[in-house]
């Protein structure tokens, strides 16, 4: 079955920096799409970036543009996010996506709190 296993998150001051991880398993990791979600407390899930098979084609929510990075290695299964340049309106939760056979899966989700 489809497993996504978030990690990397925890409490950063403003400006700081993290790097989420999502180990992926129970399909072809190379045949999908990924995602990263976020879910900030009394707000929708909303997407932040995705990156395409081989990496080739990413998208950002306009409001991390030019402060996350989406990557993605295919041989260790795992899709990451780099995010610098935290600010307080980051703090929520993040969720690793694939949409398989028309059905979202979702990992455990992975918070991420950024305050002084």
């Amino acid at each position: 079955q489809v497993q996504l296993v978030e990690s990397g998150g925890g409490l950063v001051q403003p400006g700081g920096s993290l790097r989420l991880s999502c180990v992926a398993s129970g399909f072809t990791f190379s045949n999908y799409y990924m995602n990263w979600y976020r879910q900030a407390p009394g707000k929708e899930r909303e997407l932040v970036a995705g990156i395409s098979y081989f990496g080739g084609t990413r998208n950002y929510a306009d409001s991390v543009k030019g402060r996350f990075t989406i990557s993605r290695d295919n041989a260790k299964n795992t899709v990451s996010l780099q995010m610098n340049s935290l600010k307080p309106e980051d703090t929520a939760v993040y969720y690793c996506n694939v949409v398989r056979v028309g059905l979202p899966y979702w990992g455990q989700g992975t918070q991420v709190t950024v305050s002084s």
